[in-house]
């Protein structure tokens, strides 16, 4: 840089990506980059996602609010890009989770950086998305909690992929859940 340039965030997270295995904007950012927000905040944080446990340099977190997360919420069976893509008006940009994908991740983090009536009411934007991709991340997510919850909040919010989604994702997503989160409260899961 030279003195008066300004880092793009795009770019930034592109360049640290060639360093950082999988690295992608995930989760709530994601959505937001990709149009589907709820009460957006006047300095977002940016959510970074990657395969292996990293400190992200202080000159990007100076200039940019952020956080890492190396949590692995599909199974190895899954290629790790599944779901993953430049922004279609920014095809050399960095990768970014689709929906389908960012929603995951974002419930992922229910509990302990995310809230739950935020992350529904964020989710009560998905009106369309591709049963498919869906579908196929679902099987591919180990965490109970995360498949739980997507099913529980799409039929709460009478979301129309809901039926079709919960089909392909079979017995896993039947049956009482509960767990008492990190932030100390309780979620229960009904049938």
């Amino acid at each position: 840089m030279f003195p008066g340039d300004q880092l793009n965030a795009a770019v930034s997270v592109r360049f640290l990506a060639r360093r950082l295995p999988g690295l992608h904007v995930g989760g709530k950012a994601a959505l937001a980059w990709r149009g589907v927000r709820h009460n957006v905040g006047p300095r977002e944080r940016l959510l970074l996602w990657g395969e292996k446990v990293a400190a992200l340099p202080p000159w990007f977190t100076e200039r940019f609010p952020s956080r890492y997360i190396s949590r692995h919420i599909f199974s190895s069976s899954l290629p790790s890009s599944f779901g993953l893509q430049p922004l279609p008006e920014a095809l050399t940009g960095p990768d970014v989770s689709v929906p389908e994908r960012a929603i995951l991740e974002l419930l992922a983090e229910v509990g302990a950086e995310q809230g739950l009536e935020e992350s529904r009411n964020i989710m009560e934007g998905l009106r369309s998305v591709r049963v498919d991709v869906l579908g196929t991340l679902l099987k591919h997510c180990p965490r109970v909690k995360v498949v739980r919850l997507c099913l529980s909040l799409a039929d709460e919010l009478n979301l129309q992929w809901a039926a079709e989604v919960r089909k392909l994702v079979g017995s896993r997503g039947r049956g009482r859940w509960s767990s008492k989160l990190p932030d100390g409260t309780s979620l229960i899961l009904k049938p």
